[in-house]
């Protein structure tokens, strides 16, 4: 039950950072149609942001609202200065131009920081684990990050689903050629859709940060899991990112401790066969 109960936790906690990382790439896919392979680069930014924010103020309290702002102003200054003269572009230009990116960040990433592999202390007041049962204890920073996972996905729902701009954008997203129709500015709402994305991104990392080293390249394995994500959710959908989001960090998680042998492919083969399937994605417009 020990076991079966920190897998359970383990897999909610994967599946929620997960979701902060596939929400904004399913909005900037689905509403932009842009291919972000620099998206799991915002991911490495936000456990930097962390660590960088930590060594300077001994204290990782102020991480997460920097990352959450740095992920605003990098992404406006990538939609106004890159992004939004590629939308007509083919396919193969965007992820061009965003694997550009990714050498770019690594360069800049190895220039300032260099190429170690670097820790982020817990916050002493956290530094703790909750009993759950009379044999197991879960650390209360992990509990804190689901939290904290919760809070940000209830905001991003809130703003999707009952504000104007959460309307114009799943209008976007489902019927771009509504936007032009009605005559809304769609240059606001793809820098809106961007720094939201990016922040989220950034967010994940530095929440990230502690519970693993911060080191060169780490977002790229967040990254295709998130394409994976986003694939089984369906194409913009912010609910099929949530559910399938936990979906797959369970399945993970699980097959991790249970069933380690086929694990790796797990994941995969259920992509596959959502495909198979419905094409659009389990929470996807069926075309």
């Amino acid at each position: 039950m020990s076991v079966f109960l920190a897998q359970l936790l383990n897999g909610l906690q994967y599946g929620l950072l997960l979701f902060l990382i596939a929400s904004g790439l399913t909005l900037v896919f689905g509403v932009l149609g842009i291919i972000n392979l620099a998206h799991g680069s915002m991911f490495m930014i936000g456990a930097y942001v962390a660590y960088a924010v930590t060594s300077w103020s001994g204290s990782l309290w102020l991480a997460l609202p920097a990352a959450i702002l740095g992920g605003i102003i990098l992404g406006s200054i990538l939609e106004r200065c890159l992004f939004r003269y590629f939308y007509k572009r083919e396919h193969l230009d965007q992820v061009l131009l965003t694997f550009a990116l990714i050498l770019i960040f690594e360069e800049l990433r190895s220039l300032f920081v260099g190429n170690d592999f670097h820790s982020v202390p817990i916050p002493s007041l956290l530094d703790f684990s909750i009993p759950i049962t009379s044999t197991f204890s879960y650390s209360a920073y992990r509990f804190v990050v689901i939290g904290v996972c919760l809070a940000l996905a209830a905001a991003l729902f809130y703003w999707i689903e009952r504000t104007k701009m959460g309307a114009i954008i799943r209008a976007a997203a489902e019927k771009p050629e509504m936007v032009d129709v009605l005559g809304i500015d769609a240059r606001r709402i793809h820098l809106t859709v961007v720094a939201v994305g990016t922040a989220l991104a950034l967010a994940a990392g530095a929440l990230n940060a502690p519970l693993s080293s911060v080191y060169p390249n780490m977002g790229d394995g967040w990254l295709i899991i998130s394409f994976v994500v986003v694939v089984i959710g369906g194409l913009g959908s912010i609910s099929g990112a949530f559910w399938s989001a936990l979906l797959i960090g369970m399945i993970d998680t699980m097959g991790k401790g249970y069933f380690p042998a086929v694990a790796g492919i797990s994941i995969y083969v259920l992509m596959a066969v959502v495909l198979l399937v419905r094409p659009n994605g389990l929470f996807g417009q069926r075309t």
